[in-house]
């Protein structure tokens, strides 16, 4: 493969390493004890850990430029709003602050005395619930918000006067509402053909709370109270006919606080997995080559590098984010992944050479595939800095510093242990105490004896560290089985089944996060959506159509304008035209009653208050200065929206009708807040992607030794990454902000197994291409197994979390482990046997195309 040869950078880059293998050896108490007292310096920056902490809902996933955020600002300076008077829960720009409940009947139907007793005691609960600040009592009647100086209450409560025994003889028609919609009130309708309400299963009350400056905190505070005392309040009632969720607007970001905190013993615990089986495989029965100690170090290097990257970067200000806490599994996986490459070329090194010899060749052999990985690892993440999502952003940025340190250590700190370990063996010391012992076992004692008391063997005909069982059976049977031509004509139907299925799950993922997998799976908030979507998902959210521009609305083709585009929305799949709200609509029918002129600009402006009297509610609707209307607003009403990806879909396509409109408009509701990271999910991922494999081939194409071997490993990534996203589609995970996060770490895992074997490949100096795979795979073959199943065995403990964020983790880092071991010891080799042939074949075409010149 000569011809494919690009040694240029490998070469010196090796000798560079080997050069610092040699130092480190000859002073390796300097190499470590440096790297721990800057550990100890850097890591003091935790001490700002509080200030720096990033855990809101709205900050972490909204993107930092959606234009929800600017539409949010430019609503509330034009619409302020206006609670204390004319309160309407449509015309809010935020979600508000609010507790809801949701009764269902324990029978068919809620709409009887018995049932609406108890829904009475529940809403006297919540109104009698009081909180004491500053020597003044605050209850629901202080912090109301209100409509026509009364505190905004429900509808039916309203019309039966709170008296439960006139609720079987009221009629009401579906579905109730108020000039005011205010979403649905009953849930689980039957009407008859007059659409009279026969029967309900649900009920519906909403509590809205102050929201101005003045009475904001108090009326939060109220909540957090709610939020602790309810539960018990609710077990206090004697209520028998209805089952009751409650949830408040601080309960997501509340319960996602939560749902991390719970987690973290599981978390704690697979982590100690991950360690654990990473360090029962150096476990042996040869008392001075056992290395139990040494993969210990590895796992301690790695949490050194953590703990001071972190510490610079929240010294240096940088949001720490809650999906941070996926970056200590990562970099556990890339350092132990690059101390098992290290320690598996050391014992490849001659048993009876010098220590510092041994590890200036340990690093000459190891440096580059670590150096190829830790490069493309720390691009990857970089380029992750530039999304819109601060999530990612910080995830990125933490995870990138700490894989470069975590590169540091493994080649200082942990450098000098194996050096230390060396002069060890060298000596022919006990590994737990330190004692010497004798290089053979003694006749007459025990064999435990001799695995305790006697070891230092090693294989004398080739002077190398004695291989176990596992390497032997790669060199042996795995790699000639593989390379088997029957065996490679399945791998390659293997292949490309595997690859077929992949790309048909890629087209299969759904976009979007849903928020309501933020909580744990036992929050009470769960029950909550659960009665939502199955009596209350008929009508969607009300959509605010504002004109933020100044027209003149008297101007008649103006007018036609505006109605064209209010049809156009009405006539959208998702719309409900019956809800639609015009105070334009309202104006032009009085004025035709009224015999007026709409068209006139002074009867216009002068007859526009007149209006307010019957509907003051339009009042907050028209924002008028200096006799000037500078912008109004309209209301459509969503309905049919059966889950979050239609919210999607009809949020993008109601945005692009108002976009289409001849008059300027601008169609927002508080829920687009969220609903706004799925529009740029998908290209910010495949974006970053994009840019981390383009940096992998650079980076690979410099440093291993064989172009076409680095366009195989760049290509394996790839395919790793289409198996990890197809398979997620068939597991039921979404591609959002979380997943997002967890694929750009699939890079790093999938670059390890790609490019060692590659690099191992390429760098091989036998000449038979058979030879070649089998040498890679029997010294790479059982570290790619240790670290597949340290991984797999440490996260499974995360399939029992009861978030599915944590669940979705477990799923994508078991995919990338699984296929990225296939692929390290199943499809790459078969592959690279191809190509090579390739190439071979490729340099003697070349070879006689220049002995025909030359003859």
């Amino acid at each position: 493969m000569a011809g494919c040869q690009t040694d240029c950078v490998q070469k010196p880059l090796s000798e560079a390493f080997q050069k610092l293998g040699h130092l480190v050896g000859r002073n390796p108490w300097g190499f470590l004890l440096i790297p721990l007292l800057l550990a100890g310096i850097l890591g003091t920056g935790f001490y700002f850990y509080p200030q720096d902490k990033v855990n809101e809902i709205e900050e972490l996933f909204v993107p930092v430029n959606a234009p929800v955020k600017a539409e949010k600002e430019l609503l509330q300076r034009l619409f302020p709003s206006n609670d204390s008077v004319y309160f309407s829960s449509q015309r809010l720009s935020t979600e508000g602050i609010y507790v809801s409940l949701i009764a269902v009947s324990r029978s068919d139907n809620i709409l009887t005395e018995a049932a609406f007793g108890d829904i009475l005691k529940l809403d006297r609960q919540v109104k009698d619930l009081s909180l004491r600040k500053d020597n003044t009592s605050y209850d629901f009647s202080n912090l109301c918000v209100k409509s026509n100086l009364s505190c905004y209450n429900n509808l039916i409560l309203n019309e039966i006067n709170y008296n439960a025994s006139q609720i079987e003889s009221k009629k009401f028609t579906y579905p109730v509402y108020k000039n005011d919609f205010m979403g649905l009130v009953l849930g689980g309708v039957k009407v008859n053909s007059n659409s009279v309400i026969e029967q309900a299963k649900a009920f519906r009350l909403d509590y809205y709370l102050r929201d101005d400056e003045e009475h904001r905190n108090i009326s939060i505070m109220w909540l957090h109270k709610f939020v602790e005392e309810f539960p018990s309040d609710l077990m206090q009632l004697d209520i028998d006919t209805i089952e009751v969720s409650y949830y408040t607007s601080i309960s997501r970001q509340q319960e996602f606080e939560v749902s991390h905190q719970t987690v973290i013993p599981l978390f704690s615990m697979a982590y100690s997995f991950s360690v654990l089986f990473s360090v029962l495989p150096y476990l042996r029965f040869d008392c001075v080559k056992n290395k139990v100690w040494v993969v210990m170090f590895g796992v301690i290097s790695a949490g050194l590098s953590l703990l001071a990257s972190f510490g610079l970067l929240l010294y240096c200000g940088v949001p720490f984010a809650i999906t941070i806490a996926n970056s200590p599994f990562l970099i556990l996986g890339i350092g132990v992944d690059d101390v098992f490459v290290i320690i598996s070329c050391w014992q490849q090194t001659k048993v009876k050479s010098k220590v510092e010899e041994r590890l200036a060749e340990t690093y000459a052999e190891a440096a580059v595939p670590i150096t190829i990985t830790t490069l493309t690892d720390i691009f990857a993440f970089y380029s992750g800095i530039m999304t819109p999502y601060q999530s990612v952003k910080s995830f990125c940025i933490y995870t990138g510093t700490a894989v470069f340190f975590c590169f540091l250590y493994n080649i200082t700190f942990f450098g000098a242990i194996l050096a230390i370990n060396g002069k060890r063996e060298e000596e022919n010391k006990h590994w737990l105490t330190c004692m010497k012992v004798d290089n053979v076992s003694r006749p007459g004692h025990s064999k435990a004896y001799n695995v305790c008391c006697a070891g230092g063997i090693y294989d004398e005909a080739t002077g190398l560290d004695k291989q176990q069982p596992i390497n032997v059976f790669f060199k042996r049977h795995y790699g000639p089985f593989l390379l088997q031509i029957s065996t490679k004509v399945f791998v390659v139907l293997l292949y490309t089944i595997y690859l077929t299925i992949s790309i048909y799950g890629c087209l299969q993922i759904k976009e979007g996060m849903d928020y309501h997998n933020m909580a744990d799976d036992k929050s009470y908030i769960m029950k909550y959506y659960d009665f939502e979507g199955a009596y209350f998902s008929e009508y969607g959210p009300r959509i605010m159509v504002a004109v933020t521009d100044k027209v003149e609305y008297w101007d008649q083709t103006v007018q036609e304008n505006i109605e064209k585009c209010m049809k156009r929305f009405e006539n959208y799949t998702y719309v409900d035209k019956s809800f639609t709200e015009s105070w334009l609509r309202v104006y032009k029918n009085a004025s035709n009653r009224l015999l007026t002129s709409p068209y006139d600009k002074a009867q216009f402006m002068s007859n526009l208050p007149h209006l307010f009297q019957p509907f003051p509610m339009f009042e907050q609707d028209i924002s008028i200065a200096n006799n000037t209307i500078l912008a109004s607003r309209f209301f459509i009403q969503t309905a049919n929206i059966a889950s979050v990806f239609d919210e999607k879909s009809s949020e993008k396509k109601l945005r692009e009708i108002g976009k289409e409109c001849s008059v300027p408009l601008l169609v927002y509701h508080p829920a687009f807040l969220y609903d706004d990271q799925h529009v740029q999910i998908v290209q910010t991922t495949i974006e970053s992607i994009v840019m981390s494999i383009a940096v992998m081939l650079v980076i690979s194409l410099l440093l291993i030794p064989n172009a076409i071997c680095s366009l195989c490993a760049t290509f394996a990534v790839v395919s790793i990454l289409a198996g990890v996203a197809g398979f997620m589609a068939f597991w039921a995970v979404n591609l959002d902000s979380m997943s997002m996060v967890n694929l750009v770490s699939c890079i790093g895992f999938s670059v390890d197994f790609s490019v060692h074997i590659s690099y191992a490949f390429s760098s091989n100096r036998n000449s038979n291409v058979n030879e070649k795979i089998i040498d890679s795979l029997h010294c790479l073959g059982y570290p790619f197994i240790q670290r597949a199943v340290a991984t797999i065995l440490g996260v499974a403990v995360l399939s029992a979390a009861e978030c599915y964020i944590f669940r979705c983790f477990f799923k994508i880092m078991f995919l990338v482990m699984f296929f990225g071991s296939v692929h390290g010891l199943i499809f790459i080799p078969v592959f690279l046997t191809f190509l090579a042939d390739c190439c071979k074949a490729h340099d003697k075409t070349v070879k006689v195309k220049m002995n025909e010149k030359k003859v």
